[in-house]
């Protein structure tokens, strides 16, 4: 007859003998506690995928109170910003110990976030984290009134909740600095939709940083993060010739823009620069290569989760944490000859 084989499920207590640790510094690495050394963490680390332990969170959730979930409410997920701003986050909960439930609303009205936050509750959610695009969200949750953490990821929350955001002014002005130190002095903005705070942080900064430099923010251009937006306005600028520079509000809308000069025969950087905002992953292939600002997603989700947890766990609430952008120069903006 063959072997006996202990298929008991291994234990946090097996994992301590195996890895020869006490049983609470195996908590504190399963739990992604920072007072942890590297070393010992790797040893535990190495236990628990030999005997392929897995976290008992019914049994857990039965002693803490927790559920160790997070409601995510995201609105406008087709945009780059809000997608990237939601798999950081998700990805940050995940490495945190924290299970995802996401509501994806089709709009941002006040009974649409009402039902998705009256869900999570329903799913005994232990805090909700919110991408906030439009400054209505905010209004709605202040209004609800919550009795579960929330932190809102993408703005400051005007004081009102705890959070993480991309610095989007200072991404701005350092786009229209680098314009200006190749000496442009006629900048055009073509800024994201109304009523996105993203949008008009970014217009917020080009305008600071011209009047930093004593330049006047009167080529104000309005699109809608479409690529078909940039190429309306590109065929507008191309006609007219009123800049010598574009600072665009995303990615996609210059890559409309870049498609408007080509057909007009109008030289990107030689006889126009232009920069973006945002860095998705074809600006680098475009033609010419895009200059533009960098947003460090997989940071935002980090810094969320930091802020979610600290409310959840230890009942503390901190300020708005902001992430710092960074230029990425590429060939599409040159000095003005």
């Amino acid at each position: 007859m063959g072997r006996n084989i202990d298929r008991r499920v291994p234990r946090l207590e097996d994992v301590a003998t195996h890895a020869g640790v006490s049983h609470q510094t195996v908590s504190r690495v399963v739990n992604n506690h920072p007072n942890v050394r590297a070393a010992t963490r790797e040893r535990v680390e190495a236990a628990i995928a030999e005997l392929g332990y897995r976290r008992n969170t019914a049994a857990r959730s039965l002693v803490t109170r927790r559920s160790q979930t997070i409601g995510v409410l995201g609105t406008e997920l087709g945009q780059y910003g809000p997608a990237n701003t939601l798999l950081g986050v998700q990805q940050a909960a995940r490495e945190a110990g924290y299970f995802v439930s996401i509501a994806a609303l089709k709009d941002s009205g006040p009974d649409s976030i009402a039902d998705a936050v009256r869900h999570f509750t329903d799913q005994g959610a232990d805090g909700i984290i919110v991408i906030v695009p439009h400054e209505g969200t905010l209004q709605t949750l202040e209004e609800l009134n919550l009795a579960v953490p929330v932190a809102v990821v993408g703005t400051s929350g005007g004081g009102r909740f705890s959070g993480a955001m991309v610095d989007q002014k200072l991404g701005a002005r350092l786009a229209v600095a680098h314009l200006i130190s190749n000496g442009h002095r006629r900048i055009c903005h073509i800024a994201g939709p109304q009523g996105w705070i993203d949008a008009a942080a970014r217009s917020a900064g080009w305008r600071e940083e011209m009047a930093a430099a004593g330049l006047a923010d009167d080529l104000l251009m309005q699109g809608d993060w479409s690529a078909g937006s940039g190429y309306g306005v590109g065929r507008v600028l191309a006609e007219k010739r009123i800049a010598t520079a574009v600072f665009v509000g995303n990615d996609q809308m210059a890559l409309g823009l870049l498609r408007a000069f080509g057909e007009a025969g109008i030289r990107v950087p030689q006889d126009v620069s232009v920069v973006g905002f945002d860095d998705q992953p074809e600006a680098a292939y475009l033609m010419p290569p895009l200059t533009t600002v960098r947003q460090d997603f997989e940071e935002l989700g980090r810094r969320s989760m930091e802020v979610m947890r600290a409310q959840i766990e230890d009942g503390t609430a901190s300020s708005t944490t902001a992430v710092e952008p960074r230029l990425i120069v590429r060939a599409s903006a040159a000095r003005l000859k």
